[in-house]
């Protein structure tokens, strides 16, 4: 049995559909209740990674566990510590191999490596995936975008590799299903650059109309970012978008390496979602 921690996210929807797709035996876990529609064969278990005892009942029997943390988790007092008690009670519960879905901020030094430092010293079996910018970020324009046609963001020009969630799904799922992948880590990005209005052009071409494009400052992205993240992510963020490092904006082969396919583009991702914007 896997475990997917994190089931209701972007990623972990897709990640769950593929296990299940594959045979396998799948606990879906999540803070709140399965959304509507949520695989029938699949089990559920409502906890919290910061509460790690909450986990107890959906290691029991699982063999292997994939791992989302986020900005959330840290601003509810999740640190490699939490995340070390997390993984203390998988291997109890006889998981043998996880896979984390990091950042690859921590490779480049914009975020802290403790969670990183939990799984690869914690004697399972362990793989780390270290994806850039989602694509699926840009749900945050979908309010405008239906409303008004409109999308706001900074740094209108500078360009970033951003990956489809469901890329990192597939290499999860490769990770958790396959042999090959144990001590590995791996960047995750997208085929190719694109700027925020370019993705937004890319919108405008999947809906069949123009989409205006606004850019805003530092500050007012700032200001919209830190109402629902911490102030520490939304600087590290937004460093990130405006001021990139070479290998922040550089493709990374990984996708292609594991799942024998390029990744998917932004454009391919915004034409199989643009209901999300109509």
């Amino acid at each position: 049995m896997i475990v997917v921690a994190g089931a209701t996210g972007n990623v972990g929807r897709t990640l769950v559909r593929l296990l299940v797709e594959a045979g396998e035996r799948v606990t879906a876990v999540s803070r709140g209740v399965p959304a509507e529609g949520a695989h029938p064969d699949v089990r559920h278990v409502r906890a919290d990674l910061t509460e790690p005892a909450s986990l107890r009942p959906a290691f029991d029997g699982a063999t292997a566990l994939f791992l989302l943390t986020s900005g959330d988790f840290t601003a509810h007092g999740g640190d490699g510590t939490v995340l070390g008690e997390v993984l203390d009670l998988a291997r109890a519960g006889g998981v043998e191999r996880v896979v984390l879905l990091s950042s690859q901020g921590v490779g480049t030094g914009r975020h802290k490596p403790d969670l990183e430092e939990a799984v690869t010293g914690s004697g399972l079996e362990w793989t780390v995936l270290r994806p850039g910018g989602f694509a699926s970020n840009s749900y945050a324009w979908a309010g405008t975008v239906r409303g008004q046609r409109l999308a706001a963001a900074p740094f209108a020009d500078v360009a970033l590799p951003v990956i489809d969630p469901d890329d990192i799904a597939g290499v999860a799922a490769a990770a958790l299903l396959e042999t090959g992948h144990g001590g590995r880590t791996y960047v995750l990005t997208g085929p190719a650059a694109v700027t925020p209005r370019q993705q937004v052009a890319a919108i405008g071409d999947a809906l069949g109309e123009p989409v205006r494009f606004v850019e805003l400052s530092r500050d007012e992205a700032r200001a919209g970012m830190t109402a629902f993240m911490p102030e520490v992510i939304a600087d590290a963020t937004l460093d990130i978008l405006g001021t990139p490092t070479a290998d922040e904006q550089r493709v990374s082969p990984d996708v292609e390496r594991v799942l024998g396919r390029p990744a998917g583009s932004f454009a391919d991702w915004a034409a199989r979602n643009a209901a999300a914007f109509k």
